[in-house]
């Protein structure tokens, strides 16, 4: 089993609801079992800012999926909450899910890098990742305790 870590985040529709069908859905993947979730966050938008907030979260896992199989079931799990991949990158989405860091696993390609290269940069990853796994090194990018300590949350407010 490989421990993985999942963001999830929605700024469209019934964002809550959104979020907590995407945890039943990844706790219900083959060989997965789902051992930890964060509280549920209101963050400012990232990127493009003249949108809805987002609600995001951080999920981890406990899987024999390989990181690509994952991803596979991740795009699955966005589309049937009516995620529509357009050209405009950071923008409003009904669900967001993404891979962030896959123990023992390093992949830089076209279509997964793991871990996430932005991880260090977004108070909306680490703030829900802190919560399920404080002390988790990132490789290449540090502590998730030390990274968060080091980016704005202003504005960022647990919900649940």
């Amino acid at each position: 089993m490989m421990r993985a870590f999942v963001a999830l985040g929605s700024n469209l529709g019934d964002s809550q609801q959104h979020l907590l069908n995407a945890m039943e859905a990844l706790a219900a993947l083959p060989q997965t079992e789902l051992t930890a979730r964060s509280r549920i966050y209101r963050t400012p938008p990232w990127g493009v800012v003249n949108q809805p907030d987002f609600l995001n979260a951080v999920v981890a896992l406990e899987t024999l999926l390989e990181p690509h199989d994952l991803l596979d079931a991740l795009l699955t799990i966005e589309r049937a909450a009516g995620r529509q991949r357009n050209s405009e990158r950071w923008g409003p989405r009904t669900l967001d899910l993404d891979l962030l860091h896959v123990a023992g696993r390093t992949v830089n390609e076209a279509r997964l890098n793991l871990p996430h290269p932005h991880i260090a940069d977004r108070a909306f990853v680490l703030l829900p990742l802190h919560d399920v796994a404080p002390d988790l090194e990132i490789p290449g990018q540090g502590n998730v305790a030390d990274l968060l300590r080091a980016v704005d949350t202003q504005g960022c407010q647990p919900l649940a």
